[in-house]
C-alpha cells in the first residue's frame, strides 16, 4: 500500500491570535507551530493502512518554509517512511499550493493520497478536492472511516446525521475528518529512527493564486453574562430582551 499524505505547518491552535500591522495577516512573533490536527489523523491512517497491507510505504509531503522540516520529522517519527519538502517561505493560497503539490507528486507511484479535511489556519477545506481535480482522481472528503478492499477504497462519512458509505477506484484522494484515526505520540525509538529516514527538498513550482486577503479583524468581544432567574418573571424578562433588545424573535 503506497500512500501519499499532504500535511501543513500551522500556528498552534492554542495561540492567542494577533493581527499584524498590515491589517491582513497574523502577527507571527513568538508563536509555536504544529502539524494541522486533521493532517495528523491522515498520517496515522496512512501508517495503519500500510501496516495492515503488510507492505508499501508512506510518504509525507508539505509545502512550507524551511522550518517545516520539524513537522515532517514528526511524521517520520510517527512511522512514515520518507518525506518531501517543497520549500516555500511565503504562505500560499489553495490554488498555488495545489500546483506545488501536483508537481511534487509527478513521477511518483502511489495508490492513495490522504489530506486533512482542512488546515486550522485558512480553514478553506479546498486543497484536497482541488488536488484530486488536478490529478484527475476521484475524491471523497470528510472521511471518518476508510478501508482498502479488493483494490478499492471503502470510505465512510457522516451526512445529515447518517453514515454514507462510498466505494471508489484507486488511486484516489481522501480527506480526513475527526474520527478517522487517533494520532500516536512518537516514541524515542521513532524519533531516533526519523533522523535517518530520507527527507528530500524539491523546488517550488509556482502557481497562480486568485484569492487575496483584503483585511482581517477579530470577532467582537462577548458581552457581560446576564443571569436569568428560573421563574415566570425571569422567563418573561428573557423573552422581552430577545424580542426588543436583541431582535432575534
Amino acid at each position: 500500500m503506497r500512500v501519499i499524505v499532504c500535511i501543513k505547518r500551522v500556528v498552534d491552535t492554542e495561540t492567542r491570535v494577533k493581527i499584524g500591522s498590515d491589517g491582513k495577516s497574523i502577527d507571527l512573533g513568538g508563536v509555536q507551530y504544529i502539524t494541522a490536527p486533521y493532517d495528523e489523523m491522515a498520517v496515522e491512517k496512512a501508517i495503519q493502512l500500510r501496516d495492515a497491507a503488510g507492505e508499501g510505504n508512506v510518504t509525507v509531503v508539505t509545502v512550507g518554509p524551511a522550518a517545516a522540516t520539524k513537522e515532517l520529522r514528526t511524521a517520520l517519527a510517527m512511522g512514515a517512511d520518507e518525506a518531501v519538502h517543497v520549500v516555500c517561505e511565503e504562505p500560499l493560497g489553495a490554488q498555488a499550493t495545489t500546483t506545488a503539490l501536483k508537481a511534487a507528486l509527478e513521477g511518483r507511484e502511489y495508490d492513495l493520497v490522504l489530506c486533512g479535511k482542512q488546515a486550522t489556519d485558512d480553514d478553506d477545506a479546498a486543497v484536497g478536492p482541488m488536488l484530486a481535480a488536478a490529478l484527475d482522481m476521484p475524491c471523497v472528503a470528510f472521511a471518518h472511516g476508510l478501508a482498502i478492499e479488493d483494490g478499492k477504497a471503502v470510505v465512510e462519512r457522516e451526512v445529515d446525521g447518517e453514515t454514507e458509505i462510498l466505494e471508489v477506484d484507486l488511486p484516489a484522494v481522501v480527506t480526513a475528518q475527526k474520527g478517522l484515526a487517533e494520532p500516536r505520540y512518537p516514541g524515542l525509538k521513532g524519533i531516533m529512527a526519523a533522523k535517518k529516514k530520507p527527507l528530500a527538498n524539491v523546488d517550488l513550482v509556482q502557481g497562480e493564486d486568485t484569492v487575496e486577503t483584503v483585511s482581517l479583524e477579530l470577532p467582537p468581544a462577548r458581552g457581560d453574562m446576564v443571569t436569568i432567574e428560573p421563574s415566570e418573571a425571569g422567563m418573561r424578562s428573557l423573552l422581552e430582551s430577545l424580542r426588543n433588545e436583541k431582535k432575534v424573535l
